[in-house]
């Protein structure tokens, strides 16, 4: 259902059962998925590729110009996954000439007032509160979760399953499966409530933990504990994310515990 005092661009690609209410603006370059509701006043602008079955709240601006003063019109993308929820005012910019898209993933929760920046590559199952804003070219995993009002410097990435504290100012990448809270960031344990949640087990929690211990907690520098963690720690999928993780962090990664 198209409510008549929208403004479709009559070359947009509409899916079956999509729902659009009063008051929305929908350019020409754009697709949108079968099953998916937008609300008043949002804008779907050129580029925006929306997947199946998502939501798209009062007045959000999906694949907005840049605001990069380097941009020269390139054409570029958005895409938005099946099942995510975009709240009221978030705004997303479509990429730059550096990567030609914006991505946000499936099942991903973008609360009231988020800014995604350009270039942003989001996964899937992410939980973004209100107000989180993310600078251009920001990477960040599955599951990671932000509380209200957290703002990721340009070009920082955040692992899977992190926890980022509300209010936090992310400077430096943030390793997988951890809590990153304080000012300045720090580490502040493992999100072993996040991953009970997602399955995994005791044991495989502590084993994180155990090498966790070894990073932040020892203190030693990165490349010393990352080495000790290869002899002293047993080989796993988690351990070898940690360690590739740091190994590949252009930016540095946040500071280690301390009491």
């Amino acid at each position: 259902m198209i409510h008549t005092l929208s403004n479709i661009h009559p070359e947009a690609k509409i899916g079956s059962n999509v729902i659009i209410e009063p008051f929305v603006t929908i350019e020409k370059d754009v697709e949108i998925g079968d099953g998916t509701w937008i609300g008043p006043y949002a804008s779907i602008l050129n580029g925006a590729k929306i997947g199946k079955n998502c939501k798209i709240y009062h007045g959000a601006v999906i694949s907005a110009v840049p605001q990069d003063l380097k941009f020269r019109n390139e054409e570029t993308t958005t895409i938005i996954g099946d099942n995510t929820t975009i709240r009221e005012y978030v705004t997303i910019s479509r990429g730059t000439a550096e990567k030609y898209t914006t991505i946000v993933g499936s099942r991903t929760l973008l609360c009231a007032y988020v800014h995604i920046g350009h270039d942003c590559i989001v996964g899937n199952n992410c939980v973004f509160s209100n107000s989180v804003q993310l600078a251009g070219h920001v990477e960040v995993d599955d599951y990671a979760v932000f509380g209200g009002a957290s703002a990721v410097h340009q070009f920082v990435r955040i692992g899977a399953h992190v926890m980022i504290a509300g209010g936090s100012l992310v400077r430096k990448d943030v390793p997988p499966y951890t809590v990153a809270a304080r000012e300045p960031l720090s580490y502040a344990g493992i999100n072993s409530v996040g991953l009970r949640r997602r399955g995994f087990t005791n044991e495989k929690i502590n084993e994180i933990q155990e090498v966790y211990r070894y990073i932040f907690q020892k203190g030693l520098n990165n490349s010393k504990a990352l080495d000790i963690v290869q002899l002293e720690c047993p080989p796993s999928k988690e351990r070898d994310e940690i360690v590739n993780f740091i190994r590949k962090s252009d930016r540095g990664v946040m500071k280690g515990y301390k009491a």
